[in-house]
């Protein structure tokens, strides 16, 4: 398997026009009265040849847009790459992020590996350049992304090595800039690692084969501690969800748990993610139509344990537990059945009538389970139900949760991260559905509000700890290439938990 592209960023002090790069990158908003960025400097070196383009409307700045022209010994850079940033007006941290993604998608596609990025000059009135140098480096890491390590073609369309120079002439601000690349680097690089994890298929990720790259994250991530347990342990344990789930594939269900401990006197937080290494629905199986994205399953705990290193690489004063139940469903004469009653962890019964609403069956032993550790919060995180798919789209997870000041605190965490969120309700009336007549619970409601109903399932086992719970279904991949980003997993929930912990960690 061949290496994913290894991007290399730094701010450095540089004129614009002066210099010398394969790509130089400037912004442009949609709705400029005038040269709004270095082009005032690029334009009169190139002969006006930008204010050409935009008056003859090959070049509108419209978000998602591009052009490029080249230098022609005029300037240093071989190449200036314009970037459309939209209105002015509403321009975000995110527009930043996002235009920082197009040009280095758009670097790779064009094979350079020398980019100079000027993006934050048009944002310098509006936003903290620590703040912007960090979606930068988020936004490079994302759009520099794809998965091809089983492509064994020599020529497979990308360098190696993508070099990214943050450029400015104030040699003033260059430390700010470098501040926010430093923590922006670690959680960019971080959210690659996830996308490829998630990526894998399932021939490669196996419960097994995802606790050990647990462990291996673990001994090379400096403050994290590793459990595992195994069939038998969760046996013991009484853990009857993650068994059930499991019970169908010879690849055997692993209970994983992350520990990372930075802050003595701190109650715990509780990362939890479901990690279905491959859903084929079980016995009420899936139809084969796209089944191939079911090795996607496994998102929210990738995010998880994604997470948890980027908190130990940012030395974030936390307690925070990492906790993934890991299991293939597969049907086999083995698998658990539609009829069957369940006994979880927490010992509440469940009356299975749909073995592909697994998630929740494997989610509810681990949800019990940080509430023994006594975690004060707990928040999981899964591809849960297509219907919030439905609800949704692909724009943004669902978010439930029985407190509403910790809702609040992660929508201003997916604002913040550009990982966007929606509030949902979860509350009596979704799970007076859940209730079964032969135990206490069932796995699924109606055909109505899936995404309610099943957040509302996995409410019964918090308890009265603060929770929440994010439905990831449609954000986990990106089905078709953008201007942004490649196809494939998406690695949602890296950036959204890491800004949550990082803005938990500040107080």
């Amino acid at each position: 398997m061949k290496e994913i592209i290894n991007v290399e960023l730094k701010a450095q002090k540089s004129g614009f026009s002066e210099r010398e790069t394969d790509l130089l990158v400037a912004g442009r908003f949609s709705d400029a009265k005038k040269s709004d960025f270095v082009s005032d400097e690029l334009d009169s070196k190139l002969g006006g040849a930008i204010e050409r383009l935009v008056k003859l409307g090959d070049f509108k700045g419209k978000e998602g847009t591009s052009a490029v022209l080249y230098g022609d010994s005029k300037i240093g850079a071989k190449r200036v790459l314009l970037i459309g940033l939209g209105e002015e007006k509403k321009a975000t941290l995110d527009t930043v992020r996002k235009a920082a993604a197009q040009a280095a998608n758009k670097a790779a596609a064009m094979k350079v590996k020398d980019v100079a990025l000027t993006l934050h000059k048009p944002f310098e009135k509006r936003f903290d350049l620590t703040k912007m140098a960090h979606v930068m480096a988020e936004g490079v890491y994302y759009g520099s992304y794809s998965y091809d390590e089983y492509v064994t073609e020599s020529e497979n369309g990308r360098p190696s090595v993508l070099e990214i120079k943050l450029i400015e002439p104030d040699s003033g601000k260059i430390k700010k800039l470098e501040k926010g690349l430093s923590t922006g680097i670690i959680v960019g690089r971080i959210q690659s690692y996830a996308r490829t994890l998630a990526n894998r298929p399932a021939n490669v990720i196996s419960p097994a084969k995802l606790a050990e790259e647990a462990q291996k994250m673990a001994k090379s991530t400096k403050g994290i501690n590793c459990t595992i347990f195994d069939e038998k342990q969760m046996a013991d344990m009484g853990m009857g969800g993650v068994l059930a789930v499991g019970s169908g594939s010879q690849n055997r269900p692993k209970f994983i748990v992350l520990k990372y401990a930075a802050a003595k006197e701190s109650p715990a937080i509780a990362l939890v993610g479901k990690a279905i290494t491959f859903d084929s629905g079980g016995i009420s199986i899936k139809p084969s139509a796209n089944m191939e994205q079911m090795k996607l399953d496994k998102s929210g705990g990738i995010a998880v344990l994604s997470t948890i290193k980027a908190a130990a690489e940012l030395g974030l004063p936390l307690n925070i537990y990492g906790i993934i139940p890991a299991a293939e469903n597969l049907p086999s004469g083995s698998s658990y059945r539609p009829g069957d009653i369940i006994t979880t962890f927490s010992g509440k019964t469940v009356e299975v009538q749909n073995t592909d609403a697994e998630g929740r069956m494997i989610l509810c032993d681990a949800i019990s389970y940080a509430v023994k550790q006594k975690c004060e919060t707990i928040i999981d995180i899964a591809t849960l139900t297509g219907a919030c798919m439905v609800a949704l789209g692909q724009y943004m997870a669902g978010l439930m949760g029985n407190d509403e000041k910790l809702i609040k605190q992660l929508q201003a965490a997916a604002e913040e991260s550009g990982e966007k969120v929606w509030p949902m309700p979860c509350g009596e009336e979704y799970a007076k559905e859940m209730k079964s007549k032969i135990a206490d619970l069932k796995n699924v409601g109606s055909k109505w509000g899936g995404a309610c109903t099943g957040a509302a399932f996995l409410r019964q086992f918090a308890g009265e700890v603060k929770w929440a719970h994010l439905d990831i279904a449609g954000v986990d991949m990106i089905e078709k290439s953008t201007e942004f980003a490649a196809e494939g997993a998406s690695g949602f929930g890296v950036r959204l938990l890491t800004t949550y912990l990082m803005n938990k960690g500040k107080k």
